[in-house]
């Protein structure tokens, strides 16, 4: 990787020139690119334009070698060749220039959502994170001047009468879009930049199919909510007591996670529970059923230690802690997983003193032979042969039993449900989890087969006895009737 020149960990503020202006400054950014994905594709040439708000104040423009050919198509459309990037910088040659103009400026472009992920991923190649306030004037159009047939750069500068020598090419596009822009700030001289800006900003972070009206539309309730992709599937599923400031929250989110979502996400489903406990359980269910590839690999990396249980050659059924995603499938069941790996060892180490098990074969003793507790007499000798596998083996399943039984006795939990007066009950039969439903009349007015008949689950979930008896132990004053 080439070295990233004159860029480090200082900051340095790219200011208006007259160096005594305190209104914020607009770097207005257009990229041409090699294709339209920035995780593949390269830029091609760059232009920034610096405004203060009433004028351009500087400007900066150069073709760029992505360091690979140009697709006939892109040629074609934006007139670069191979041949005039082939002794144009590299883009860790401009990065330095690109960092300190737009250092303390709030990025702005016609779909800034293209231009800034291009961006971002030129300097995450070298190592360095982009992160800048940014403006939409696509979006900024649409709400300042409604009603035109298209917003598109070429429609915009046809309607405004902004001239421009060539259109997709960088200088040439981002002259237009600071003209649009400045268009924009006049028809909202009512309006003060910083409101002007804090709703774009909030739109800017947004994935492209999701508009802000849509978000405001989903209700700032408890309930579980569905993330699709442009072609309907689920790619992620989640749990809120504020559904649509969770939403807010994920799309604002500069990690990985909030990239990917960002950049998948087009459309939004939700259902409102009400009750918190029955949204814990219909989240697990679901991501259980849907499978959802955000959720897969968020569990894979949270989940770093599990128990799992396998028979060894001599018909004794042993433990062991290891990662979820390097078992083999074929010879290890899984028993739990947790958070931590020491929190599925230590777990797993209460297990053997409960109930007397080899500390050998439960893989906390690294010994060939007897293990240390046989000398000591808190090992029953299943090391060593004196116990054989069938005694052994009925002690490791009581506590298998044990590690999966996680709630005892029959009861209700009522909670409040989706809107006023309604209630959300929660069955538990024997220690096994029921089902849930909601209920107009109170649990007390109501038979107990008449609930126990209403309650359904749709997915029948290994998981449902944990999250209701943490949930028991983490909330006070929670309404149980035992049946």
């Amino acid at each position: 990787m080439p070295p990233f020149f004159g860029i480090s960990k200082q900051i340095v503020f790219y200011v208006c020139k007259c160096n005594k202006c305190t209104a914020p400054v607009y770097a207005i950014i257009d990229v041409e690119t090699t294709g339209g994905t920035a995780r593949y594709e390269r830029i091609t040439e760059i232009a920034i334009v610096l405004h203060d708000g009433e004028k351009v104040t500087d400007t900066f423009s150069s073709l760029i070698n992505p360091e690979r050919s140009i697709p006939w198509n892109i040629t074609q459309l934006t007139g670069i060749t191979d041949e005039m990037v082939a002794h144009a910088p590299r883009f860790f040659e401009v990065a330095k220039t690109i960092v300190e103009m737009t250092e303390g400026a709030i990025f702005v472009a016609h779909n800034v959502s293209f231009d800034y992920s291009f961006i971002r991923e030129e300097f995450a190649r070298l190592g360095y994170t982009f992160t800048r306030k940014q403006l939409c004037t696509v979006r900024l159009s649409r709400k300042v001047f409604p009603g035109l047939p298209s917003y598109s750069l070429s429609n915009l500068k046809r309607h405004f009468g902004i001239h421009a020598e060539r259109s997709h090419r960088a200088l040439d596009d981002t002259l237009a879009t600071a003209r649009i822009f400045e268009l924009i700030l006049a028809e909202q001289s009512g309006k003060t930049v910083k409101s002007l800006l804090n709703h774009s900003v909030r739109e800017s972070m947004l994935p492209h199919a999701i508009t802000l009206e849509r978000l405001h539309a989903v209700p700032e309730a408890c309930g579980v909510y569905y993330l699709h992709d442009e072609g309907g599937s689920v790619i992620y599923v989640g749990k809120s007591l504020n559904i649509r400031k969770r939403l807010f929250e994920h799309f604002a989110d500069l990690t990985p996670k909030g990239e990917k979502l960002r950049t998948g996400v087009a459309d939004i489903s939700y259902e409102v529970t009400g009750s918190e406990l029955v949204a814990l359980l219909l989240e697990s269910a679901e991501i259980k059923r849907l499978q959802p590839p955000v959720n897969r690999a968020l569990r894979l990396r949270n989940h770093s230690g599990c128990i799992f249980t396998y028979t060894d050659q001599n018909g004794y059924k042993c433990l062991a802690v290891g990662k979820r995603n390097n078992r083999n499938a074929n010879r290890l069941e899984l028993v739990a997983d947790y958070p931590k790996f020491d929190s599925a060892r230590a777990h797993l180490q209460s297990i053997v003193r409960q109930y007397e098990l080899c500390y050998r074969l439960c893989n906390l003793d690294a010994s060939e032979h007897a293990c240390f507790h046989y000398g000591i007499k808190q090992c029953r000798g299943a090391c060593v042969g004196e116990e054989s596998p069938e005694e052994y083996n009925e002690r490791v399943q009581d506590a298998l039993h044990a590690m999966n039984r996680r709630l005892s006795g029959s009861f209700f939990i009522a909670e409040s449900g989706r809107s006023h007066g309604e209630q959300a009950v929660i069955g538990v039969q024997d220690g096994h989890y029921l089902g849930y439903g909601f209920f107009d009349s109170s649990v007390e007015a109501l038979g107990t087969e008449d609930i126990l008949e209403a309650l359904s689950t749709t997915f029948s979930d290994p998981d449902a006895a944990k999250i209701i008896r943490s949930y028991i132990e983490g909330k006070k004053g929670l309404k149980r009737i035992g049946f």
